[in-house]
């Protein structure tokens, strides 16, 4: 069933919910987004590293990289803001994350807070995995792929 339905110029999206739905639990993601108009835009993961860097990685270039998550999950989502303004989108155009951690259980709470106030109220669909690492350096802890609708 529908429950919400968000609208931005003639971009249209349906929140969708299923049995068992309850407004009353917290969650920092949604079963299913129906896509009714605009023009979808994936985007690559972003970490806390420079968008664009060398390949093959140079270590001195993630030097600077703070090691803890609140540093890096502020930097990441300004990396993830940057691609969707060159993507003509914003945060409410983003429709799905998956999010690559390499502690997921030390690192998701801080994720999601930081996540939802980000968000401001809106809330895409999620995927959370835990990875060995990632493959930009082993020092970053937090890499997520989106994906957005532009208006058409």
């Amino acid at each position: 069933m529908t429950i919400s339905e968000q609208e931005a110029g003639r971009r249209k999206l349906d929140v969708v919910h299923h049995e068992g739905y309850d407004s009353t639990i917290f969650s920092p993601y949604v079963p299913a987004i129906r896509i009714a108009a605009g023009v979808p835009v994936f985007i690559s993961g972003v970490t806390a590293a420079p968008p664009y860097h060398d390949h093959p990685h140079k270590p001195e270039t993630f030097d600077s990289i703070a090691l803890d998550m609140e540093s890096q999950v502020e930097l990441l989502f300004e990396h993830l803001d940057q691609a969707l303004r060159a993507s003509g989108c914003g945060r409410e155009h983003v429709v799905s994350l998956s999010r690559f951690f390499t502690n997921v259980r030390e690192d998701q709470d801080i994720v999601n807070r930081y996540q939802g106030q980000w968000f401001g109220g809106h809330v895409p669909t999620s995927t959370s995995v835990e990875v060995v690492s990632l493959a930009t350096d082993p020092r970053l802890r937090l890499e997520i792929a989106a994906v957005a609708v532009a208006p058409s």
